[in-house]
């Protein structure tokens, strides 16, 4: 905001009728620690109240709202530990939903402005403990628990807040002209009156408006690339970015609004190559591409309706030779994803519900729920490997979609089985791709007889291997009993020894099961030698640290 537009600002919130919980009005500045503790309240406040932003005012006289001025100067104030007051100030709010300060040039003196982004779903602390205003008092929020508990439920709407400083003159035409061709295919019976309507009407009949007024969903999805700015402090954008095999990022490319045209663009920069592959009952090769368009699409649609952008991170989607990585910030709000495939229903709460509605009514997003679990169906059926979702951040939502080529045979014969639902399916893709999964889902899996293994180190059962055409994988995957590896430690050491560590790991490791890592191959090998020592049939006639193994017989002769 310029000048002109703080002043305005100023003097609106001046013309409160009294000060409200989200609204502080102060002649001097605070110590840094109770300031920090104001602006905590003030967040959780707002939230409380439906308001966009809670504000503290500097300079301004606490009882008739007048202009006092203030020489208070936050850019040059240190907090604790000699840091920058700002810097402290935004280090101490977890989570930070956004603060702006601005130093006002009022006509009748020097204001300072803070401002700050409500909470949203939970509270906003100030170096762990979190604080509310009650009438004009502030106080900590654990006494007031009904407070606290409404809190963690209230979910203000971010993208159905009014830009209070947007036109429609803000909006990109070939945008509008998007919206309104994909708003025709998704309600057909509509179309003859679309034409007729002006673009104010269509972006109200469409859910983008409200009466008129530019909602922060329109300047996501239409807004030209300069309106971006008027959404500050939250941010909107998409990062595409290529690595190589070793993590080295190799290009890049940025993408602000208009979201609606931005995603056919961030499309056209993957490089989807054409893989060849010979399907079950063919000589002829059949061509595809890496990745199923809509696949990614809808992940991408997914990532822009579920981003919660007062967080002020960016969507990314990082391109590997194998795979595409996308993410967004925020939680997974249904949870987990076996919910998603699971329910039938669709889910109960989003994230940005004004911004949803209007991509579906554009034709973009399907609400109804079946989005992911169509994503897993899509890659079964091309015999790719399922999306892999990462939520063990609670703050962020990642998704690989990967365009490598399933083993063709595996998924045929797992989808086939009646037995078998898709979340099985989904476990048991991950088993194969060592993914580890949660001790209640190999549980569930152990109990079915479909894994085998000490948990985590899991591998596909021999009934489903054998059914699959992987016999011989589940062979390498589950190794040998013991009494195979300790038969073949005292035949090396009769035959040639004394024998190093070293020599006993050359004829083991590649032997001991695939699932288990280098580290947990030698871990083995160490048990293994022990028992034949507590059994006094070899010892060790070296050193701990260069061990020469041979057998006891030998020795004692």
């Amino acid at each position: 905001m310029d000048n002109a537009e703080l002043i305005a600002l100023v003097d609106r919130l001046r013309r409160e009728s009294s000060e409200v919980e989200w609204l502080e009005f102060k002649e001097n500045r605070y110590e840094p620690q109770v300031l920090g503790e104001y602006l905590s309240a003030l967040a959780n406040a707002a939230c409380l109240a439906g308001k966009p932003r809670g504000y503290l005012l500097f300079g301004i006289d606490n009882v008739s709202h007048g202009v006092a001025g203030t020489l208070f100067d936050p850019y040059a104030v240190k907090g604790k530990g000699n840091q920058d007051l700002l810097l402290w100030l935004s280090m101490g709010l977890q989570p930070n939903t956004g603060l702006d300060v601005h130093v006002v040039d009022h006509p009748e003196g020097r204001v300072v402005l803070f401002d700050i982004a409500p909470a949203w779903s939970r509270p906003v602390q100030f170096y762990g403990t979190a604080y509310i205003r009650v009438g004009s008092s502030k106080t900590e929020l654990a006494k007031h628990p009904e407070k606290e508990r409404a809190i963690w439920t209230c979910r203000s709407d971010w993208s159905a807040q009014l830009c209070e400083r947007a036109a429609l003159v803000d909006l990109d035409s070939d945008a509008i002209l998007k919206a309104r061709e994909q708003f025709k295919i998704k309600h057909p019976s509509q179309a003859p009156e679309v034409d007729a309507w002006d673009d104010a009407t269509f972006l109200n009949k469409a859910k983008l408006t409200i009466q008129g007024a530019i909602t922060h969903a329109a300047i996501v999805l239409l807004g030209k690339p300069e309106s971006v700015a008027l959404l500050s402090p939250a941010v909107a954008k998409i990062s595409w970015i290529l690595k190589d095999a070793h993590n080295r990022e190799l290009d890049y490319e940025h993408f602000g609004p208009p979201f609606i045209l931005q995603v056919d663009r961030v499309l056209r920069r993957i490089r989807n190559l054409t893989l060849r592959t010979l399907p079950s009952g063919t000589l002829f090769p059949q061509e595809m591409t890496q990745y199923d368009p809509w696949v990614i699409r809808e992940a991408l649609h997914n990532c822009i309706a579920h981003q919660d952008y007062g967080l002020r991170g960016r969507i990314n989607i990082i391109e590997t030779p194998n795979s595409i990585l996308l993410t967004n910030v925020g939680s997974f709000l249904p949870g987990n994803v076996e919910k998603v495939i699971r329910q039938d229903a669709p889910l109960e709460i989003y994230r940005n519900p004004f911004l949803a509605e209007a991509m579906v009514n554009l034709n973009m997003i399907d609400t109804q729920g079946g989005g992911i679990k169509r994503m897993f169906q899509a890659q079964i059926k091309r015999f790719f490997p399922l999306p892999d979702y990462d939520l063990s951040e609670p703050d962020r939502v990642a998704v690989k979609v990967r365009g490598e080529i399933l083993d063709e045979q595996y998924t045929r014969t797992l989808m086939e089985r009646a037995d078998l639902d898709l979340w099985q399916v989904m476990l048991l893709d991950k088993v194969q791709k060592r993914i580890s999964v949660s001790h209640e889902d190999h549980r569930q899996l152990k109990a079915a007889g479909l894994v085998e293994g000490r948990y985590p180190n899991l591998l596909i059962a021999g009934r489903i291997a054998k059914v699959t055409g992987q016999s011989g994988r589940h062979i390498r995957e589950r190794g040998f009993d013991k009494k195979y590896y300790l038969d073949l430690i005292l035949a090396l050491v009769r035959e040639h020894g004394p024998v190093s560590r070293a020599e006993i790991d050359r004829l083991l490791l590649s032997k001991l099961p695939e699932v288990l890592t280098e580290s947990q191959k030698k871990h083995r090998v160490h048990n293994l030698l022990s028992e034949l020592s507590r059994q006094r049939l070899i010892l060790n006639a070296g050193s701990r640290a260069r061990p020469k193994w041979q057998v006891i017989d030998s020795a004692e002769n």
